[in-house]
């Protein structure tokens, strides 16, 4: 079975969360096809976190919990993903404020 490009699993995710009542923006488009997706998770604006695909312990697919942590200022969260962008321009960016974040990118994001 083919994987799916990276702009499907974007709109699908985000589709996901507005269907729930939550809110998605992407902050920064990537390459549609193999683009790798790296999420902003947020509780109605709180607690943010980043999470991306990569291999966990066993390894499988995994979302693995990336970037600044303990409650970063937003400045922090730009400078984070916005580096990243220079030096992967083919990447995602994608903001889900939704309850329960990370299980949406997970049942989106990891397939075998």
């Amino acid at each position: 079975m083919a994987r799916p490009t990276s702009s499907l699993l974007v709109n699908a995710l985000i589709r996901r969360v507005f269907a729930q009542g939550g809110h998605a923006a992407v902050l920064a488009h990537g390459d549609d096809t193999a683009g790798a997706i790296l999420i902003l998770a947020v509780d109605r604006g709180e607690d943010p976190r980043f999470y991306e695909r990569g291999l966990g312990p066993d390894g499988r697919p995994a979302l693995i919990c990336s970037g600044p942590t303990d409650n970063p200022l937003v400045a922090e969260i730009r400078d984070y993903w916005q580096k990243r962008r220079v030096s992967d321009p083919d990447l995602w960016v994608v903001e889900l404020d939704v309850a329960q974040a990370e299980r949406f990118a997970a049942e989106t994001l990891l397939f075998d």
